[in-house]
């Protein structure tokens, strides 16, 4: 290679402009890597969030599903449980369904309405007079024969079968 004053100026101008340009070049590919830390710190950031709400819904997910694995496991045996009485029921419930009137629904809406005041009376008035009747019984008794005596004295009267023949007359007219 031949270097000639001119050539050899021109590479020293070249190699200084090279140098003067190398900080400001170095300056921006420092600023790039700068940002580029930056991004990636937020991106590490936002990847730690999303792993941490990730591991919560995992958390979540697994007590939902141990949750349903019960629930499944008790349908289960509520289903073995009561499909054989369904089974048998329904029959039953479906005579008593086509069966039933809209006027007996109301009337069966109306009875449970009445049932706390039916309560009430059955356990304060009926029942307690249903544990009377083992001593109204002998009581009952002696009356029927106290009226049967009045009876027989009544048609023992002298003159009583023409009264009562002239009662029978009058309640004909």
């Amino acid at each position: 290679m031949d270097l000639t004053p001119r050539a050899l100026f021109d590479l020293a101008r070249t190699t200084v402009e090279t140098a003067v340009s190398v900080p400001g070049r170095v300056v921006d590919l420092l600023t790039a890597a700068e940002d580029v830390v930056r991004r990636a710190d937020q991106l590490v950031t936002r990847t730690t969030r999303v792993l941490e709400r990730t591991e919560d819904l995992v958390g979540r997910a697994e007590a939902v599903t141990a949750d349903a694995v019960v629930a499944a496991r008790t349908s289960r045996e509520l289903v073995d449980d009561y499909a054989p009485l369904a089974r048998q029921a329904h029959p039953l419930a479906q005579r008593f369904v086509e069966d039933l009137s809209p006027h007996e629904v109301d009337a069966a809406v109306q009875l449970v309405d009445q049932l706390p005041v039916l309560t009430k009376h059955l356990l304060e008035d009926v029942l307690p007079m249903l544990s009377t009747l083992d001593r109204v019984g002998p009581d009952i008794h002696q009356l029927l024969e106290v009226t049967n005596d009045v009876r027989q004295a009544i048609l023992g009267i002298p003159g009583f079968n023409f009264l009562r023949r002239r009662g029978e007359d009058k309640e004909e007219d």
